[in-house]
């Protein structure tokens, strides 16, 4: 499995504190079954400032540490990006990392709010060939009253991720709820943990792919861990299956991201 948001880095945000803490994380995530995690450290959220040529350093020596300790784990670079008013001249200052080097730029909203001028941000950034995964939608409270919200920056070219602890209760029932509604409603595009400890909240990863299977079919397990080799790989995210006899929302799909 790939897991494309984790806070796994050690010292630079509120995920692992120190390589103990990494340590233990990798090897947790070998024991699910994942083998290569991408790091999405916070940054620009009013807390942490996790710039680009950081994270590549960290990552590379965190690599090499977990080689020296024989843990079969990969990490790729990456950031959670806050959306915030610098954020277009941030990435022209080369401030920002992608997910693995690919297209993808996963991105952070507000927890209480869709942010004013985000389906603009969306467009701006498809236009330049960037496409942006919005992280954990499930728990924006504009998102979770209404999920058109979300239909709204999908239409524009975002995708969304959701948290396995959201789709397993963790957050409570009401995020519990608008996470499985996203699913249905076919506005999810990516599974990931969002892991920041092995304990306080770890990878849960196969956990929420047996329950994806169990209420969604087969198919949108393939389709959710396809979508994670795509980012790997910076290949194309299909149409959910949800869409998939639907003629006209297939031609839209295609228009948008074919």
């Amino acid at each position: 499995m790939i897991d494309i948001h984790t806070h796994i880095l050690p010292g630079i945000d509120d995920g692992a504190s120190t390589f103990d803490d990494t340590l233990q994380m990798a090897q947790a995530a070998y024991r699910e079954g994942i083998s290569t995690i991408i790091a999405t450290p916070h940054h620009a959220n009013g807390k942490y400032m996790n710039l680009a040529d950081d994270v590549r350093k960290l990552t590379a020596e965190t690599n090499e540490r977990l080689r020296d300790a024989g843990v079969p784990v990969s990490i790729a670079c990456g950031q959670e990006i806050r959306v915030h008013d610098d954020l277009l001249d941030a990435w022209h200052r080369a401030e920002l990392l992608t997910l693995a080097d690919s297209a993808y730029l996963l991105l952070e909203m507000p927890s209480s709010r869709v942010p004013s001028g985000m389906e603009e941000l969306v467009h701006e950034l498809h236009i330049m060939g960037v496409r942006p995964i919005i992280a954990h939608p499930e728990r924006n409270a504009d998102i979770v009253r209404s999920p058109e919200a979300l239909a709204e920056l999908v239409d524009v070219g975002a995708y969304a991720q959701v948290t396995t602890h959201s789709l397993l209760g963790g957050f409570g029932k009401k995020i519990e709820h608008a996470s499985w509604t996203l699913m249905k409603r076919g506005l999810i595009h990516l599974l990931s943990s969002d892991a920041h400890h092995v304990e306080r909240r770890g990878f849960r990863m196969q956990e929420a792919y047996e329950a994806v299977e169990a209420r969604m079919g087969r198919e949108w397990v393939d389709y959710l861990q396809d979508n994670a080799r795509q980012v790997m790989e910076n290949g194309a995210i299909a149409a959910p299956p949800a869409y998939a006899a639907k003629g006209a929302a297939k031609r839209l799909w295609s228009r948008l991201f074919g």
